[in-house]
């Protein structure tokens, strides 16, 4: 058996174990939503207006219990889902869960990402959350789903940050060092890390961070073996992400979480510093970011593969002639008061209410405006807060 296999078998073995992420089944559709999962709100984040399909095909490559593959259903009523991933005894917990809440539109397999090229076709959006860095090749796994990804579709990943997992490293090494021989037996691995945890003084620090970030998910056996005993983990820092980006092909379109890496709430008071970063490349000021606030856990990102044509709002004449309509992942509409796509509060003014009211997804812009006091730079911001969706007008 190679080292790949064999690392493979052990992860396989992990999840068999503790089938992972851990969440209830439950007899109806999850509650909430991700708005990375929501095709409609993905599309417009990372194009600027609305998709033209939605009868599209779906890829949840690593799906586990199908947590994420269940959200992608019922997200988007019109696509057709697949799942595939390496543990058996998850995949079928994957298939329970889907059965349970009526997510009938979706077919699992069990393959690798390696092996993906099994499936037919290509696909609209494909979904890898906490999957690549699981993997012994995650260049290779990427570049096989790169090469299932249609013309114009995105991609979503989520990876693991080196910076602020620095404590979990430590402690995965801890509890490998005293399993000894007995390295692969996970529950063995979790009752060590309990017990250390149990053990260490009250200011120690790596006690401290599990306090501060990690405990309320860790009481989940499944939680805590999947942090830290996995037998497989690669943390990435930026240099080392946009390797594994380039290696893909794709392009990069940016972060799913992009408040983090506005270098302003970190050197606001410091203008003249600003003005020097604007001198970096874009992955220099990443980078920057990133060590001047070392919490980056993760990185979630999209890629997508051209032609991926994007809009460009900055013509009154195309805005007016643009036909909106509310973005699907916002929650407590009608009010004044809403939680927007990433459920962050939100206060609309009057103006704002009633344009968001008359977004019917037939009337244009223009004909809105005629009803409201609300100004096309207005609207702009509405779409940067992706509180609307925008269709190209003829």
């Amino acid at each position: 058996m190679s080292d790949s296999q064999t690392v493979s078998t052990a992860v396989a073995k992990l999840y068999d174990t503790y089938p992972f992420p851990p969440e209830p089944i439950l007899d109806e559709p999850p509650p909430g939503y991700n708005w990375r999962w929501n095709w409609l709100a993905a599309y417009n984040f990372c194009t600027g207006h609305k998709p033209k399909n939605q009868n599209i095909r779906i890829l949840d490559a690593g799906c586990g219990s199908g947590v994420g593959t269940e959200y992608l259903v019922h997200l988007n009523p019109q696509a057709q889902v697949v799942g595939i991933d390496l543990s058996a005894g998850t995949l079928e917990v994957a298939k329970e869960r889907c059965k349970r809440s009526g997510a009938t539109r979706v077919q699992f397999h069990h393959l690798s990402l390696y092996d993906v090229e099994q499936l037919p076709g290509e696909f609209d959006l494909i979904n890898c959350v906490g999957v690549l860095h699981h993997t012994p090749d995650p260049i290779r796994g990427i570049q096989a789903l790169a090469k299932k990804l249609a013309p114009g579709g995105l991609m979503h990943i989520f990876v693991y940050g080196e910076l602020g997992r620095w404590e979990i490293q430590l402690m995965q090494k801890a509890i490998a060092l005293l399993q000894g021989d007995k390295i692969g037996d996970y529950h063995d691995g979790v009752q060590v890390g309990r017990e250390i945890f149990a053990s260490l003084p009250e200011k120690n620090r790596i006690l401290k961070r599990e306090q501060e970030r990690w405990s309320m998910e860790n009481k989940k056996d499944e939680c805590f073996a999947d942090m830290y005993v996995h037998p497989q983990e690669i943390d990435y820092n930026i240099e080392t992400l946009f390797e594994l980006i380039d290696a893909s092909g794709l392009e990069f379109i940016g972060f799913s979480n992009p408040g983090f890496w506005e270098l302003e709430r970190l050197l606001g008071k410091a203008p003249e510093l600003i003005a020097r970063a604007h001198e970096l490349s874009d992955r220099q000021r990443y980078r920057l970011i990133e060590l001047l606030d070392p919490e980056v856990s993760h990185y979630e990102f999209f890629l997508g593969r051209q032609p991926l044509l994007k809009a460009d709002w900055s013509e009154d004449h195309a805005l007016s002639q643009a036909i909106p309509e509310l973005n699907p992942c916002i929650e407590g509409f009608p009010s004044q008061c809403v939680f927007n796509y990433d459920y962050q509060l939100v206060n609309l003014t009057t103006a704002e209410f009633e344009f968001l009211q008359s977004c019917n997804g037939h009337s244009k812009v223009s004909e809105i405006l005629t009803k409201t006091s609300l100004s096309l730079d207005a609207v702009r911001n509405l779409l940067q807060q992706q509180l609307i969706l925008l269709t190209p007008g003829t």
